[in-house]
């Protein structure tokens, strides 16, 4: 759903979207002690009664570095010390070395092996088929293999960023990745979108997660996943479209109180006008036009669509001229301080706290000047509140992958579609965002007594066998032998060496009954539930 209004997104979220799943019903003794103390949790939170942590640097970086802490994660930060396991994780560059199993899924994956452009025309030509079918029976069966074949493709997209998540070395670029997909998010179901999920992520946002703010500006803003989102294809002159101008300002770069304004919205559509998708030939242009027309792949700037009058745009003129019009205009949100510290602040809101210090933030915007992201990241991670201060709550999509490490360590997952379940039963699932603002990143949206019984039932379904993680997925590998994890190792005795463990938490662990049951109540107790 689109916006006319300017209006902060805190007073126009999709309130459908936040809806906590039901609570379940209790079967069991040990699930209805659980769930009666999972419905005070929040008042525990809320109070600032998590307990805090004292400092083993390896741990905590770990922790707040990546997406979970592992055995191997803990060991690779112990050999290289918090100096080089910081480096490593503010590398662009490093390498990602997943384990085997998992580049094998990687490398069956299909969606990347043919260019987007090819992509897009072969499955439009399959909805148009279907339409095409004269009887009604026959038309439903077409257009059935036509959402299978989109379907694929989202699942496909899905299991490169969860095994990438669950398995890369380079850990901050993953989460990284995960947050611009968010701050630039798109929504699944709308139009062929789920055709152009895994090109956005891989050409758009991964390579730029820890390097430059405005190149990710110019991929995002070139690339057909946002211009069909929000509808910029159908922003021509002389019939405008605000819905991508709007967004690029307040979510996208200077956000609601960057200063800017209703006139600054309809000049900047002005600019965005031409800007769309062609899955076909060249249009046939005036000779006058013909230099100004660019195509790169299912991307195009149609010059017969744009309006070439000078705008006028926080403050600055901007001469009517093309396309070069909108890397006049990015190049000046890119470099304008209010982008560096709306974007530095949501940084922060998702790494460190709800409500960052405003001198932190101040300085990650100085560093961001420009928008080096790593320079930001560099100043957030060396900052005392990182290692020191209180604790996040984790939310869905950081629970889920911080149980799975914790559980399954370096066992690759030969079955993704289980844990794109549980991130949407917990209502942060992959691409599922329908509104453009993007999942919140407060803690206040995910720790409702509902949500954390939801988390519970997650908890017993990692702890107990995995629920099919290890069944192969269209036999794309041979299936491995269930069994439940041995989650008392070295990670959870390093929690407990830094006291991270209330005594409460101690007792319940002590007197669980098997395994499964002890691995349920580690995974959703309070100390896990924060980083």
């Amino acid at each position: 759903m689109l916006y006319a209004s300017k209006q902060p997104y805190a007073f126009r979220r999709n309130t459908a979207q936040m809806t906590q799943p039901p609570r379940p019903a209790p079967t069991s003794p040990m699930r209805r002690r659980v769930l009666r103390a999972v419905a005070g949790m929040p008042a525990l939170w809320l109070a600032g009664l998590a307990p805090a942590r004292a400092a083993l640097p390896s741990y905590r970086l770990v922790d707040r570095l990546s997406w979970g802490v592992s055995d191997a994660e803990l060991a690779l930060a112990t050999r290289l010390g918090s100096a080089g396991y910081i480096a490593l994780q503010l590398d662009a560059q490093a390498g990602a070395e997943l384990p085997a199993e998992a580049e094998a899924q990687l490398a069956a994956c299909s969606s990347l092996r043919q260019p987007l452009l090819e992509t897009l025309v072969a499955v439009e030509a399959q909805r148009k088929a279907a339409e095409a079918v004269a009887d009604e029976e026959g038309r439903n069966v077409a257009r059935d293999a036509y959402t299978r074949e989109l379907n694929r493709r989202v699942r496909e997209a899905a299991a490169r960023h969860l095994l990438r998540a669950l398995y890369s070395r380079a850990q901050l670029r993953e989460q990284m990745t995960w947050f611009w997909f968010n701050h630039f998010s798109v929504f699944q179901y709308k139009s062929y979108i789920r055709a152009m999920l895994a090109d956005y992520e891989e050409s758009a946002l991964r390579p730029h997660a820890l390097g430059s703010f405005r190149a990710m500006l110019g991929a995002v803003a070139q690339h057909p996943a946002m211009l069909r989102f929000l509808d910029n294809e159908l922003n021509l002159a002389g019939r405008g479209n605000e819905n991508y101008a709007r967004e690029l300002l307040e979510l996208h770069t200077l956000g609601v109180d960057g200063g800017y304004g209703q006139r600054d919205v309809q000049e900047l559509a002005r600019v965005l006008t031409g800007h769309g998708i062609n899955l076909g030939e060249p249009p046939a242009l005036k000779p006058d036009l013909q230099p100004l027309y660019v195509r790169r792949g299912a991307y195009e700037f149609n010059p017969a669509r744009h309006d070439f009058g000078d705008k006028q745009i926080l403050g600055r003129t901007i001469r009517g001229r093309g396309a070069a019009e909108l890397d006049e205009v990015l190049d000046l949100l890119a470099a304008h301080p209010a982008s560096a510290r709306f974007v530095c602040r949501r940084i922060a809101t998702w790494m460190v706290a709800d409500q960052p210090p405003a001198a932190l933030v101040e300085r990650m915007a100085t560093a961001f000047a420009g928008g080096d992201i790593r320079a930001a990241l560099e100043v957030l991670v060396q900052d005392p509140v990182f290692a020191e201060g209180p604790d996040k709550f984790k939310d869905p999509a950081h629970f889920v992958l911080s149980a799975l490490r914790a559980a399954y360590d370096r066992r690759v997952v030969l079955d993704t579609a289980p844990i794109q379940g549980w991130l949407s039963r917990l209502g942060e699932g992959l691409y599922n965002r329908a509104s453009p603002d993007g999942y919140p990143l407060v803690s206040e949206a995910w720790n409702g007594s509902g949500q954390l019984a939801a988390r519970f039932e997650v908890a017993r379904a990692i702890g107990r066998d995995g629920a099919g993680l290890f069944k192969a997925a269209e036999n794309m590998a041979p299936a491995q032998a269930a069994g439940f994890p041995q989650l008392a190792r070295a990670s959870y005795y390093d929690a407990r060496a830094q006291a991270r463990m209330r005594a409460q938490t101690r007792r319940a662990l002590e007197s669980a009954q098997t395994t499964q049951d002890w691995n349920a109540l580690y995974l959703s107790s309070p100390e896990f539930m924060m980083r």
